[in-house]
């Protein structure tokens, strides 16, 4: 979920992007309360005056403030945080109590199969094989907050087409084909604020200098890093979150962090 304030700030730009003319703290005020955020007028205007000092808004007069093009531009980051928390959330609760298990015991097989997948990409890459690996970090970096589980998934399909194992492959492809987990494993990553990205350009280093004992280190140390993460969720938000939510949906077993 976003912050309180960051919450704020997107309901009040979205309130300025809507109403297309000069909006006062009195409407801003008014508005937030309608969105169950209770600020007094002062309280509202304090934060447009916050906003005008970033960029965001302008202020016109005694009329009152519109939004800028960096408002807009932070209003369209606000808007795509906001939207995924919420769809990442609904995902969580789907999977339930047993989630934390379920997810670690994906990750601990991936970690067996793409250790190998890794050294053996090492051992056999081409230099197109290479070039193509690191064409995908560049679009996954490139791609900053709007990318998506989508890069994890064709980043680690390459390494093990490049290992040059048809059995390898085929369990990773089966492993990823999970339309489920993976946006999940990458809402808690994002939540964690952990750079995938650059897990994949250290691994990718390693296999393009062909060295097979950096390229293994390099995978468990990546999926390592997302176990951590997903662990560090459930500890912090995940149990905290269900608690305040619903009991344990029947039938489940109590799962430790």
């Amino acid at each position: 979920m976003l912050s309180a304030r960051d919450e704020q700030e997107y309901q009040l730009l979205k309130y300025l992007r809507d109403q297309g003319e000069p909006v006062g703290s009195g409407s801003a005020a008014e508005w937030l309360r309608k969105t169950a955020i209770d600020v007094s007028e002062a309280t509202a205007g304090r934060v447009l005056r916050e906003l005008d000092a970033r960029g965001y808004t302008e202020r016109r007069g005694y009329q009152g403030r519109v939004l800028t093009d960096a408002g807009r531009r932070r209003l369209y980051e606000l808007d795509s945080l906001r939207r995924r928390s919420i769809f990442g959330q609904e995902l969580l609760r789907v999977l339930g109590e047993p989630g934390m298990t379920q997810l670690v015991d994906v990750l601990m097989a991936r970690r067996a199969i793409e250790r190998e997948t890794a050294r053996l990409a090492a051992l056999n890459a081409s230099d197109r094989d290479v070039a193509e690996l690191y064409r995908v970090v560049d679009q996954h970096e490139h791609a900053a907050e709007g990318g998506g589980p989508e890069w994890d998934v064709r980043f680690h399909r390459i390494i093990a087409g490049m290992a040059g194992n048809q059995v390898l492959l085929a369990a990773v492809n089966l492993i990823h084909q999970d339309g489920l987990l993976s946006p999940v494993l990458d809402y808690i990553r994002k939540w964690a604020r952990s750079t995938i990205a650059a897990d994949h350009r250290a691994l990718a280093d390693a296999i393009a200098r062909r060295d097979v004992t950096a390229a293994e280190a390099s995978m468990v140390e990546h999926i390592d890093n997302i176990i951590a993460d997903v662990r560090r969720y459930w500890a912090t938000v995940h149990d905290k979150e269900q608690e305040q939510v619903a009991p344990p949906f029947p039938g489940t077993r109590e799962v430790s962090p």
